[in-house]
């Protein structure tokens, strides 16, 4: 039997992994300290344990408790601006965090590790980038996901593990079965934020810096639907266990497109929206899209949601049942 642990699974990202995985016929297992986790994302249909990855000794408690064999890591602390201001914390949970899980590898024979990672440790790139570019990581956020890469590509040998490192553009929406989304606003998303807008008379929207190296002086990013990248961590594992053999890839759909583009279609929506430029946010990088040459090689799946307007009407969408709940 597959016994997978989902570390961060009452997460945005994480719920919509479970939300796949219990499809399966594997026992999942999730562990979250639901300081930045929700209860109400916590799928039923799985195994739920409030725990610490910065806490060894109950970790290996835990993936012993279980028989682990497989590892989707997810957890970490995302907040930019934060980083900067408390790289200790940062430090502490995403690096520290991980090396933990990546001890618990050797010491519980698992074969299979999934890693969330982030397209920010490229830095500032022109044109679509791939997984062979250097990395350069320009936030502290970003140097933590770094780090961590670092610690699981030097043991992955020694502990006999194979990895797959899921390098993240942006990732927004909603599931489409409308149970979950995401709940948490203090990480800055776009998508979010204009979701909670949507919903107002009279709606503004916060632009961080207009006088970026950039089209229209606006942040590019490419955007993609949570559920697509859900069910590239399920197609991830499967490459590892019928592989045998790691991977990086990048997660995106390919296109870059700027905030104010984003906020151009949104306005076909809310045609009264008004647009405030702040100042930058520290960490924020000029622009950058991938490459996804590799990921189409080597990951077979249709992409179902890869379309701007599926994104924002399903951010909307979910917001709107928030609401409603309240």
């Amino acid at each position: 039997m597959d016994n997978i642990l989902v570390t961060g699974g009452a997460g945005y990202i994480g719920s919509h992994i479970i939300e796949q995985l219990v499809k399966t016929k594997a026992r999942i297992v999730i562990i979250d300290n639901l300081e930045t986790g929700y209860k109400k994302l916590i799928n039923k249909k799985a195994i739920f344990v409030k725990g610490d990855i910065k806490n060894l000794k109950y970790l290996s408690k835990i993936i012993y408790k279980y028989r682990i064999n497989s590892i989707i890591h997810l957890a970490a602390y995302l907040n930019i601006s934060e980083a900067e201001k408390n790289k200790k914390k940062y430090y502490e949970n995403n690096v520290i965090g991980t090396l933990n899980l990546i001890k618990c590898c050797k010491s519980s024979n698992i074969r299979n590790f999934v890693f969330s990672s982030s397209c920010s440790i490229y830095g500032n790139v022109i044109g679509p980038v791939s997984e062979k570019r250097k990395a350069n990581p320009k936030g502290y956020y970003a140097y933590t996901k770094h780090e961590s890469e670092k610690i699981i590509i030097k043991f992955a040998k020694q502990y006999n593990y194979n990895y797959a490192i899921l390098r993240y553009f942006n990732i927004a929406g909603a599931s489409p079965t409308n149970k979950i989304g995401e709940i948490n606003i203090s990480h800055g998303h776009l998508f979010k934020n204009i979701a909670i807008q949507s919903l107002k008379k009279k709606p503004i929207i916060n632009i961080f810096g207009n006088d970026y190296k950039t089209k229209d002086g606006t942040c590019v990013r490419d955007y993609m639907h949570v559920s697509d990248l859900s069910i590239a961590h399920i197609k991830a594992l499967k490459f590892l266990r019928e592989k045998s053999k790691s991977i990086i890839l990048n997660c995106g759909y390919g296109k870059g497109y700027s905030v104010l583009e984003i906020l151009k279609i949104f306005k076909k929506i809310k045609k009264n929206c008004k647009i405030n430029f702040v100042q930058r946010r520290k960490g924020d990088i000029a622009a950058v899209y991938s490459n996804t040459k590799k990921f189409e090689k080597n990951i077979k799946m249709r992409m179902k949601f890869k379309s701007i307007n599926k994104i924002l009407q399903s951010a909307i969408k979910w917001e709107k049942i928030l609401k409603n709940k309240k």
